[in-house]
């Protein structure tokens, strides 16, 4: 006797819908991720190149980093930087907020 395989039509769209949830969910929270390393890369080369430099000269050497990498989310100004057991700290915190889209009834 042959045994039938595959998917029921119900089950194609049940999975259809899963996979287009993920995927918006995906491509909502992606490039945030992404601003995120940004930043915490940047911030890793001004610690690395802190040697004797001001606050206002690393605040100023992060600008360029932002500048470069075309991060919006988090100023120089907003960088916490202070020195612990004779290393450069800097610190950064910030929130962002992903609005999920309404699903208005058509």
């Amino acid at each position: 006797m042959n045994r039938q395989r595959g998917l029921a039509l119900s089950a194609l769209l049940v999975w259809g819908v899963v996979i287009t949830l993920v995927a918006i969910l995906v491509i909502r929270v992606l490039p945030e991720v992404m601003d995120y390393y940004k930043i915490r890369q940047a911030v890793k080369a001004v610690a690395a190149e802190s040697g004797g430099k001001t606050v206002a000269e690393l605040r100023q050497a992060f600008g360029k980093y932002a500048e470069v990498e075309h991060i919006k989310t988090l100023a120089p100004a907003e960088l916490d930087i202070f020195k612990e057991e004779n290393q450069v700290v800097i610190a950064f915190a910030y929130e962002k907020r992903i609005p999920w889209p309404e699903m208005s009834a058509c």
